[in-house]
């Protein structure tokens, strides 16, 4: 009788270890809930377990009960900007989670280039290190992992801004948060969701790209290696899906170079993905971009050019924006600008104007609206141009004009006013223009305004 008893006891006491409240790792300390919003909290215990939310911004008390799969959910209502306040879990146990603030939450995502922080040498983080005490800032660096299959969480945990783990989270992702802070006074909470070298397909789920056939041959044609996946949604499976319950202001990305040699998919591709992950969140969040810098990708002179053409095109997608960094390029035998500063400060631009509806900000670069042909000239006009066009010295630079026979030679290139006048004295009947249109080329026309104009072709 007495080991029976103490069997019996044994049972419950594992079974009450085994039916504790839990949470992911993205729902803890020092997280950044969005402001003004219904956000989702959820975790696990035991089936049918009675769970008492209590956020301390308010006297409203959140009750909820999980369900037969040992899941709950529960959504609560986010006041303004502020904290640090606390959130206490009860149910069978109970969770206290402390400094929390609510502000602004966005995810860094892509390949190397958002990736890159000091920990691949940049100048600017490691100055930038000493500064980088900013309470308001929070991270959240999500691992790098693949799966087959949608999983529920990541290992990793939310940190309050600080010199040491600023020099090993993305440059971009930190100097973007720290615009955004100071313009609108809110605390930020920035996801880490990169990996150097993947194509935008492992960030896609793999039932998008399987259904479409365009995708799916272009995903067939990566190639495998030994530093990153490829293999569609195995990135999405493991490092997106896991947080998608999570609040977000929105999204911002620099990645393609690992798409350029199926650029012809990639404008469907990206906004698939786009489409993907707004319907996972269930929410249209803008998602805002990096045009790849100029870059000599191997023999081809042309790949580069046409995958940033895609990017431009995929621009017309609704709550997407883009920016260009054409010179924002020192060497073009390196695939990895250095400035990143200078990037996030534009996407930060683009997001305090689109997203949060600051004035005073020209944060568009200059693109090709329209051309007619003049006595053996061509003009072209832009859109996004406030004022007028200037040059960062001498005449307008990468611009190609041809005839009837495509064939492109080096034009002349004048401005006046908001248009260009291009020509040539060998092409008495100029059918079409090119400007910026290769792999390595770095203009220097820009907009009055600082902007570089973005490359063009009025060809097809």
């Amino acid at each position: 009788m007495k080991r029976m008893l103490m069997s019996i006891a044994l049972v419950l006491s594992t079974t009450a270890t085994f039916s504790a409240v839990r949470l992911p790792a993205i729902i803890g300390p020092h997280m950044v809930l969005q402001q003004k919003s219904t956000v989702k909290l959820w975790g696990w215990s035991a089936p049918a377990e009675k769970i008492v939310i209590q956020p301390s911004w308010d006297t409203t008390t959140y009750t909820v009960v999980a369900g037969r799969g040992a899941r709950w959910t529960a959504t609560i209502q986010t006041p303004a900007a502020g904290g640090p306040y606390t959130i206490k879990i009860k149910g069978n146990n109970e969770i206290m989670l402390d400094d929390v603030l609510i502000g602004e939450v966005w995810i860094c995502g892509g390949q190397s280039n958002m990736e890159w922080s000091a920990d691949q040498g940049l100048k600017q983080a490691k100055e930038e290190s000493p500064n980088a005490v900013q309470n308001k800032i929070r991270f959240f660096y999500v691992p790098k992992s693949t799966s087959a299959t949608p999983q529920d969480d990541v290992h990793a945990r939310w940190v309050v801004c600080n010199p040491q783990d600023m020099l090993h989270f993305s440059t971009i992702g930190y100097f973007f948060g720290k615009d955004i802070n100071a313009a609108t006074g809110s605390p930020v909470g920035l996801i880490n969701s990169n990996w150097g070298g993947t194509p935008a397909e492992v960030w896609t789920p793999s039932e998008v790209v399987d259904n479409d056939m365009a995708l799916r041959e272009a995903a067939d044609k990566l190639k495998p290696t030994a530093w990153w996946p490829h293999v569609k949604g195995e990135a999405y499976n493991a490092m997106i899906y896991p947080i998608v319950n999570y609040s977000i202001a929105g999204a911002i990305w620099y990645q393609g170079e690992s798409n350029v040699g199926t650029h012809h998919a990639y404008r469907k591709l990206f906004t698939s993905m786009i489409d993907s992950w707004r319907k996972a969140w269930n929410i249209d969040f803008p998602f805002y971009y990096v045009q790849i810098a100029p870059y000599a990708y191997g023999d081809d002179h042309i790949n580069g050019a046409l995958l940033r053409e895609a990017q431009t095109r995929a621009a017309s997608h609704p709550k997407t924006g883009m920016v260009v960094i054409s010179d924002l390029v020192d060497d073009v035998k390196n695939i990895h600008p250095t400035l990143k500063k200078e990037v996030a400060g534009r996407l930060a631009k683009y997001a305090l104007a689109e997203t949060y509806g600051m004035q005073g900000f020209v944060y568009k670069s200059p693109v090709y609206a329209s051309h007619q042909v003049e006595k053996g000239a061509i003009r072209i006009s832009f859109d996004h141009l406030p004022t007028t066009l200037k040059t960062s010295g001498g005449a307008p630079t990468e611009f190609y004009i041809a005839g009837a026979d495509k064939k492109f030679v080096p034009a002349v290139a004048k401005i006046e006013g908001k248009t260009i006048l291009v020509s040539s004295k060998d092409i008495k009947e100029p059918s079409a223009v090119r400007f910026g249109f290769s792999n390595t080329a770095i203009p220097n026309l820009f907009s009055a305004e600082g902007l570089p104009v973005n490359l063009f072709r009025t060809d097809q």
